[in-house]
């Protein structure tokens, strides 16, 4: 398989408000960036819509390692609530529905594509990459302003 790394962020002025979202894909040097937004949105839909879109860029399975400073995005798969969610028919407990089930669905059926490894990383630490989709994000959640 492909060892690809993955480089994510999402942002909102507001939330709900005009949002954005940036990617870096980098495989054996080379980088693709991609980035996106929505006129009204959550930050949290921008932090999944980012993994979801370069994820789906992936031509074939890959080894992925997915760098995001979302905890809600890296803990909801490291620690597989997502999956009890979606057990759980998208339902957090008995009385609270998960968020963004449409999200949370496509991802993991991506992540049963590819073998995907979700690494936290701290947001506005000063990693490069990390900085750069945030720009991306931010940029794109501008234009709905």
């Amino acid at each position: 398989m492909k060892q690809v790394e993955i480089f994510t962020d999402g942002a909102c002025k507001g939330n709900p408000g005009p949002g954005g979202w940036g990617a870096i894909l980098r495989y054996k040097g080379t980088e693709k960036e991609i980035s996106g937004g929505e006129k009204l949105t959550t930050n949290n839909k921008m932090e999944l819509t980012a993994v979801i879109s370069a994820l789906s860029m992936l031509k074939e399975p890959c080894k992925v390692t997915l760098y995001s400073d979302s905890q809600y995005v890296c803990n909801a798969m490291k620690l597989g609530w997502a999956e009890k969610w979606q057990a759980n028919n998208w339902m957090r407990n008995k009385k609270e529905p998960a968020l963004n089930p449409d999200l949370w669905q496509k991802l993991l059926e991506l992540c049963r594509i590819h073998s995907v490894e979700f690494v936290w990383v701290k947001g506005h630490a000063g990693h490069p990459e990390n900085e750069r989709c945030d720009r991306l994000a931010v940029a794109q959640s501008e234009k709905f302003i």
